[in-house]
């Protein structure tokens, strides 16, 4: 594999990553509620997921991706619902009373991770890039083992890095809110998106 694919290939990756979706929505509504911590669970999830798309493209497995998008509209509506379910939970919790502490609790790591794994496995654009464009940047054919790692540590680092980036930011953004009543608000903005993301996702086709 050579540098000019795996340039090409990192570019595209940081455009994909770095567009507003139901993935960078999901990060910054879990760190806006409940800190940069819990919103990396939600990250992992995310990279998980496309890793194992990166897998079904490299090793001749893109009609499986395919039929798998196609028959997931159980997925879909579970993992719609279930993020539906995240941002109500979010909209109806109570800030502190000193309204600094996050709500650590609200949700488990695994849990996190879970939302960010469905949030992947649901997505047609991220289908769409590992099946249809990744071709069109890297000769599938032709790759050996340090390449696919090569390309695995540029997928999982340039994602989790711009996620994070919206994470830390929405992080910052929520700790400059004292009061109880403006994190009430915020808590509503961060579950409203939330909702709004696990409807999108149900619905997309």
């Amino acid at each position: 594999m050579g540098l000019v694919s795996l340039i090409s290939l990192s570019t595209a990756m940081l455009i994909l990553a770095a567009s507003p979706g139901p993935g960078v929505f999901a990060t910054v509504a879990r760190s806006l509620a409940s800190g940069f911590q819990p919103a990396l669970g939600v990250i992992l999830g995310i990279v998980l997921g496309d890793l194992i798309y990166l897998m079904f493209a490299i090793f001749g497995l893109s009609l499986v991706a395919q039929k798998l998008g196609e028959l997931f509209i159980i997925v879909k509506l579970c993992g719609g619902a279930y993020l539906f379910w995240l941002g109500l939970k979010i909209w109806v919790s109570k800030p502190s009373p000193d309204g600094s502490e996050p709500l650590q609790k609200e949700q488990s790591p695994w849990g996190n991770i879970l939302s960010g794994f469905l949030i992947t496995l649901s997505n047609p654009k991220v289908i769409l890039f590992y099946c249809g464009l990744l071709p069109t940047f890297v000769d599938l054919s032709n790759l050996k083992g340090a390449d696919i790692a090569a390309i695995a540590c540029v997928i999982a680092v340039i994602l989790s890095g711009v996620l994070m980036v919206y994470a830390y930011l929405a992080s910052h953004a929520r700790q400059m809110f004292s009061s109880g009543s403006a994190l009430k608000k915020l808590n509503r903005s961060a579950g409203g998106v939330m909702m709004a993301t696990g409807v999108a996702i149900a619905t997309k086709i």
